[in-house]
């Protein structure tokens, strides 16, 4: 009985590749799924929230530019705390901090005050996606990929759960009660789930990865900081792409006559076959590697994308949302697998958030880009070519880095 509530509280130290590992990962996928309401809270609210102040819809869509900002900058100092202190102290404080902006969002007497606040429910619903991504990292070897992809599916699965029940509060209690009720609820059903998290891993496990990461790294024969750079770059291009269909699948085919609501079910379609990917591509990582799986997501992702390009009939632009969904949705969790393998654990998180932050900044840049592109041409079919090219330059860093390290392998010692 004793080992069985040590493996429930999470006390002591753990080892790789374990029952308790499992267990982590489970609690980590659940969080994660929890704790992603802060993305898509703010997308479903907006009507009512631009309703009751009386804003232009630019001005309306302002707490979701918080949101992502908060979001990334979160990722990136959450990533830092867990490196010093481990993911528990951060974690309790992000939930504690995702649970309150939501109760203030809900009193805001302004948009601006509302905006504000969507900023720390973007930073505190960070803590539940690359930092927990780059904890669960530690706990497998051979099995890393598909724990990473399990994890990163918690994003996906909260986009399918969570706007249908925000969109049933909303319109059964207005969009104040909903923000009180999500606030309350991510408390309540969080914080007991981070007492499964208090184990840390055993002091020779920890060693091992390290070593294990310094002998990669060598391999490739780059500086760590030319290989993160090219990683970076990497995530920057691959969401430039990856936007195009994600932020303007809806508006396209409205655009279309096929009706806005066509497009959102296409979104969900995306949605749910990116889980499938996620996982899928964690099985395939941990055959071939994550710089390999990362090339093969990123020249389907631009086939998903010419076949955009080349087909716009209804039932055509369904069967495609869905093979980009299933050709895309590893891709970011690739870059947590590929810091995991080349870089010291001590820096996982810091350097996972770092460069989710980047896959971020693509999302945001690319979907600002496709729109002025429609702005100023008319057309979506630039917007897709243009988010072609960004994949491009994400293959071609992909393949450099599977080329470099395949022929250092094979060339004399």
């Amino acid at each position: 009985m004793h080992g069985s509530a040590q493996d429930i509280a999470g006390r002591g130290t753990g080892e790789a590749e374990s029952a308790y590992a499992w267990v982590r990962l489970l609690t980590c996928l659940v969080i994660g799924t929890i704790g992603s309401v802060g993305m898509w809270a703010v997308v479903v609210t907006l009507p009512a929230v631009q309703a009751e102040f009386g804003v232009a819809r630019a001005d309306a869509s302002l707490p979701y530019t918080l949101t992502m900002i908060g979001f990334g900058a979160g990722t990136v100092a959450l990533g830092r705390l867990v490196d010093r202190l481990g993911i528990v102290l951060p974690l309790i404080g992000a939930i504690l901090t995702l649970g309150l902006a939501f109760v203030v969002s809900g009193l805001a007497p302004s948009l601006m005050l509302f905006a504000l606040a969507n900023l720390f429910i973007g930073a505190g619903s960070a803590a539940t996606f690359a930092p927990l991504i780059a904890d669960i990292s530690h706990w497998f070897t051979r099995r890393v990929g598909i724990a990473v992809g399990i994890c990163a599916s918690g994003n996906y699965l909260g986009g399918a759960i969570w706007p249908p029940v925000i969109y049933h509060l909303v319109e059964a209690g207005g969009w104040r009660r909903t923000q009180f009720i999500v606030g309350a609820f991510c408390v309540v059903a969080m914080l007991p789930l981070v007492a499964v998290l208090r184990r840390r891993l055993a002091a020779h496990q920890a060693n091992a990865a390290a070593a294990v990461a310094a002998d990669s790294n060598a391999s490739l024969g780059l500086s760590p900081n030319a290989l993160f750079a090219l990683l970076c770059i990497a995530g920057v291009a691959c969401c430039v792409a990856m936007s195009m269909p994600q932020v303007h699948i809806v508006a396209y085919c409205g655009d279309l006559g096929y009706g806005v609501a066509r497009g959102a079910e296409m979104l969900s379609l995306m949605l749910g076959f990116g889980i499938v990917s996620r996982v899928a591509s964690g099985f395939v990582a941990d055959r071939i590697g994550g710089v390999a799986t990362l090339l093969i997501g990123s020249v389907l992702q631009g086939v998903a994308l010419l076949l955009y390009l080349l087909f716009d009939g209804l039932a055509s632009l369904y069967v495609i949302s869905a093979l980009f969904g299933l050709f895309q949705g590893g891709i970011v969790p690739m870059y947590a697998v590929i810091v995991r393998a080349y870089f010291p654990p001590r820096l996982t998180g810091t350097l996972v958030g770092i460069v989710i932050m980047a896959t971020i900044a693509g999302m945001a840049l690319g979907g600002w880009l496709s729109g002025a592109i429609f702005d100023h041409t008319g057309s979506y079919w630039q917007a897709f070519a243009h988010g072609l090219a960004w994949n491009l330059l994400n293959g071609t860093i992909a393949a450099f880095l599977l080329m470099r390290a395949r022929r250092l392998r094979l060339a004399p010692a």
